[in-house]
This record gives C-alpha cells, structure tokens and sequence, in this order.
C-alpha cells in the first residue's frame, strides 16, 4: 500500500531483550497506578470487543501510554503505533510493546522528520480500521496521501487540544471524511490532564532540567487556556510570581480576576525570568520579544508543537550557540545576553532529557477515556457521520466513577424527586 518499509523498533536496537525487560519495568509501575486501565483491559480480555479490528496509533509512547496500547491489543485488536514528536518514545517501552504478539511499534526517540513521517506511513501501511492520534498528524496523512482507505475506518479518537483544533478546522472544511471523538474536549481530560498533568509536568521537568527554583521568579505563561490554567496555578504553588499573556477578552479577564498579572508578550518580555508557551498557535514569542528579554532567562513551550517560540528568529540574533546543559540549549546575542531554549522548544514535559509526562493517575484517566471512544465506535458506529464529536457523557461518567470507586470516595445521587425537578419546566416558585 506504501512503499515505505520503515522497521520496528526491535529491529533498530542493539540489545533489544535489555530494552524489553527495562521498558516492562517501566510499565509494571505504571500499571499499579492505573487503576481505570486496568477495570477496562478486564473488560477487554474477557469480551474481546476489538477482535479483528486493526488499530493506528500515533502517540507519546512511553509507559503511561503503553498500557493503553496494551489493552486494545487485549481487546483482540492488531496494534501498530508510532511517536507523535520526535523526543517523547522511550525506546526501551516501545521495545516491549513491540514484544507483543497483536502489537507492532515504530516509535524511536530522536528521529528526523523523514523518519518521523517514514513511520507514521507504516503505520497506515497497516490499513487501520481505527486510529488513536495526538495531533491528528495521522489522521492527516491518511487523509492527504491515503484517502482510499477512508472506506474502511470506522473512526477515530484524537488526545489533545492542538490535533483537536486542526480536526475542527479540517471539519470546518468539509475536509474530515470519517468521525473522530474530541477526547480532549471531555471533562475527565481537561479538568485533569490539562490543567494538573500540562501543570505538574513541565513545571517539574523544567526544574530537574535546570536545578532552578521556582520561588521568586517571573513565570511568565503565554495562554490562558486550561493547560495555561494548570501551569500559572502549580507556578503560583511554588511562589513564583505569575505573569499571563492572552488574546481571548474573557480568558484574560479570568486571569486577572484570579490574580496574575496581565499584559501582552511585548511588555512581559522585559520582565520574565521563565517563559512558557501554552497557546498551540505559532510565533507566540518572536524576534521583537527575543531583544528585550533579561541575560539568562529560560524559554519552554507546553504546546504540542515546536511553533510557539521562533527559534529560526533567535537563532539568526544569535552570534553563538552551545549546550549549556543537558537539554539546554543557549543562544548568545551580540552584547552578552544568553537566552536559554529548553528541549528545543518542543513539549518540554515530555522532550526534556528527565522528561516523565503527566503523572500516572491523570494519563489513567485520559487514556480510559480514549479506550472507551474506541468501544463506542466499535458498538455503535453507525450512527456516526464524519465529523468531530464530543464523547459522550456517559463514557466520560463512567471513567470518573471508576476512577472513584477505586479511590475510595463515595458520592451523593439525585433522588426520584429531584432528578424529576431537573428535569421539568413547570416548577414555579
């Protein structure tokens, strides 16, 4: 179907059984903090629901991820998956994924954008009759150079909020030719995975990448979005001082009445000591910002894709440029100032050398969701067109309860009575 052969991963290793027995390490202690992916790979062994379905992925592969992976192949489904950014597979994990009878994995880390693509194409080699995608780039491609293939999908899920946008523009365009659900848009995603894993995640990643504190410094967060929400709220947690850029009235109103300084980027450069870019649109901080930053600030993105930060621009004032440290990256400029890029301005909390991810628990609850859509397009495909749909409340409730049971925490229903009143219009005061 392609003429790409690009080769799985075990096939790009030298000692592939010490990868594998590392990357199950890896995975086993995830596991024992997912307790959602576990109720639902049960569910999958014993009903088999995926069973001749053949599944493409292109994700973060790293534990978090693999457990997901693992139970659609569980499920009875023939699995190939790939990375979604060229810095975020753990090779040993895709290793061990790869290990799998029902699974194939092309991900490596520090691919060129050849074999990024190389790889996704292999992928579609497979011809999916579902996809599983973090920032539609496979989605895309089966649309651009595949649309033959587009018959036999029956749909597809999408992570995140950068490949949600793109899907929504495409649909917009009557472009999008098959249904995907907006895992991102969900509840249970955004309320957690974006505002505590997007939070958490960069915040620490960019701490053991520099051995910075966060007390006392300027952060400033471009994007006020619920990814921006999270890392503007664990920065203020570690006593920074908190500095929010926007273009959307209403988010930047939020930010101001929660307390954070409010101003455009062309006045924060002058001020930050950290920069964050949380907005999944380009050129967010550009040349002109580049001139009034401080000597030896730090320049991170948490958006999707490495477009927020113009390092072509920097790289053109720069009159020098060297590793000051594992994953750091400095540009020297003409009178001295060191402007520091971090993971090259890729998604820092999982491109940084110590990058880890979200936290176990929050990517439990996103990855169950995508499990769940991928069930529901299985049960009931056909009453789905092309398009992007939200996920559907009850899958969303679902994952939240069982989330809680597995907590501990019990919760109040709604009575005969009440769920009555709720539900009418003609009690009057």
């Amino acid at each position: 179907m392609t003429d790409t052969e690009y080769p799985p991963i075990s096939e790009q290793l030298d000692d592939v059984a010490s990868a594998r027995e590392e990357g199950r390490r890896k995975m086993d202690w995830a596991a024992q903090h997912m307790p959602i992916m576990e109720h639902v790979r049960e569910e999958f062994v014993a009903d088999k629901p995926l069973a001749g379905e053949r599944i493409g992925m292109a994700m973060h592969v790293e534990a978090k991820t693999a457990i997901l992976v693992e139970a659609l192949a569980e499920g009875g489904a023939e699995v190939a998956v790939t990375g979604c950014n060229p810095l975020s597979t753990h090779d040993d994990v895709s290793a061990a994924l790869d290990a799998h009878e029902n699974i194939t994995s092309y991900a490596r880390r520090g691919v060129d954008d050849e074999e990024y693509y190389d790889a996704i194409e292999t992928v579609i080699a497979h011809e999916p009759t579902i996809t599983v995608d973090d920032g539609m780039d496979l989605v895309a491609a089966i649309h651009e150079d595949y649309p033959e293939l587009i018959d036999g999908i029956i749909g597809g899920a999408e992570e995140t909020t950068t490949g949600v946008h793109r899907l929504r523009a495409m649909d917009d365009d009557g472009a999008l030719e098959y249904p995907v659900f907006a895992v991102n848009d969900t509840p249970m995603k955004r309320l957690f995975d974006n505002v505590h894993g997007t939070g958490e995640s960069s915040l620490a990643s960019i701490a053991m990448t520099t051995n910075l504190s966060w007390a006392g410094k300027n952060v400033v967060v471009a994007g006020y979005g619920y990814c921006g929400k999270g890392v503007a709220k664990k920065a203020a947690g570690q006593n920074a001082n908190v500095v929010v850029t926007e273009v959307e009235p209403r988010r930047a109103l939020e930010a101001h009445m929660e307390g954070y300084d409010v101003m455009p980027m062309d006045e924060a450069a002058e001020i930050g000591d950290v920069f964050l870019t949380t907005t999944g649109n380009r050129d967010v901080i550009v040349a002109e910002h580049f001139e009034k930053m401080k000597d030896g600030v730090l320049l991170a993105n948490a958006g999707h894709f490495d477009i927020e930060i113009d390092l072509e621009a920097l790289d053109d004032l720069a009159v020098d440029r060297y590793e000051a440290r594992e994953g750091v990256e400095a540009y020297e400029l003409a009178d001295g100032r060191r402007l520091n890029v971090i993971a090259e301005g890729r998604l820092v909390n999982l491109a940084a050398p110590v990058s880890l991810g979200h936290p176990v628990e929050v990517m439990d609850q996103s990855f169950g969701v995508q499990a769940v859509c991928v069930r529901e397009l299985l049960e009931n495909g056909d009453i789905y067109e092309s398009g992007v749909y939200d996920v559907p409340d009850e899958l969303d409730k679902e994952i939240a309860e069982i989330k809680l049971e597995a907590e501990g925490v019990d919760f109040d229903s709604l009575t005969d009575a009440q769920r009555d009143y709720m539900g009418s219009w003609d009690h009057g005061t």
